[in-house]
């Protein structure tokens, strides 16, 4: 890749984990959309990450994709070496906004849930989560944003859902933690909270199960389920100026399920 010149203040960068596809895709492509370029992670789908990024090369921005299973911390050094040299091809040093979205689905009983299960879910929600940030920390510029993606579960009990919501609820703990932690490096953190959204997340069972996407529909204010432009776009916004004030909160973005 051709290194560019430096960039200016105003010309920001993010890191975007799971940014191939779902609400990580349309995220990338809504911060294109405000001039933010983007390194965005993907697990196995290398031609999604492609299309990605030459969809953001159409908007006029830059996006780098980089192979990375967030459930494995073990590979993060590695990354982190890789995102050093992505931000050099993009003319910078350090980046601004983190997006920690990268998961996986389950739904079981409690008493269904097994150890391995619980163990996979850990390593991806919070251990992840927690090491990633940590080790990306020195590369983040002072008065960067840190968002962490977290589920309308941990506040709506619904069967099924106790071991992921667990996970998720760790993380809302964890941004608070590091809302404080990092408050003297000017670095706002905080939680995203969606409802259902249709995407092909847990199989598409709320984009393709007409019968569910109903079921949900009926529990929400706004008579539907959410979509990936219902998220995007908030995310980008979250990550802008205009909310700099806004840390250490958990924002639920889910048109109003179970009021």
């Amino acid at each position: 890749m051709t290194i560019l010149a430096a960039r200016t203040p105003e010309q920001k960068i993010a890191i975007v984990t799971g940014g191939s596809r779902g609400l990580g895709r349309n995220t990338v492509l809504n911060l294109a959309a405000r001039g933010v370029d983007s390194i965005f992670t993907y697990r196995s789908n290398e031609a999604e990450a492609a299309e990605v990024v030459k969809q953001v090369a159409q908007s006029g921005r830059q996006a780098v994709a980089l192979r990375l299973d967030t459930g494995n911390a073990a590979d993060f050094d590695a990354f982190v070496s890789q995102v050093r040299d992505a931000l050099s091809t993009l003319g910078a040093e350090r980046f601004d906004y983190l997006v920690n979205n990268a998961g996986t689905s389950h739904h079981a009983s409690i008493d269904a849930t097994t150890e391995q299960e619980l163990d996979s879910l850990y390593q991806v929600h919070f251990k992840g989560v927690f090491f990633l940030t940590q080790k990306l920390l020195p590369l983040i510029n002072d008065g960067g944003r840190i968002l962490n993606i977290s589920s309308g579960l941990t506040r709506v009990t619904i069967p099924g859902s106790a071991a992921y919501a667990s996970m998720k609820g760790a993380v809302e703990v964890l941004t608070r933690y590091l809302a404080k932690e990092l408050g003297a490096r000017g670095i706002a953190v905080n939680t995203l909270a969606p409802g259902a959204i249709a995407t092909d997340f847990s199989g598409g069972m709320v984009r393709d199960n007409p019968e569910l996407n109903q079921r949900v529909a009926g529990m929400t204010a706004l008579g539907r389920a959410g979509v990936p432009d219902d998220i995007g776009p908030l995310i980008a916004s979250l990550l802008g100026e205009s909310h700099r004030w806004v840390n250490g909160q958990r924002i639920e973005a889910s048109g109003g399920m179970v009021l």
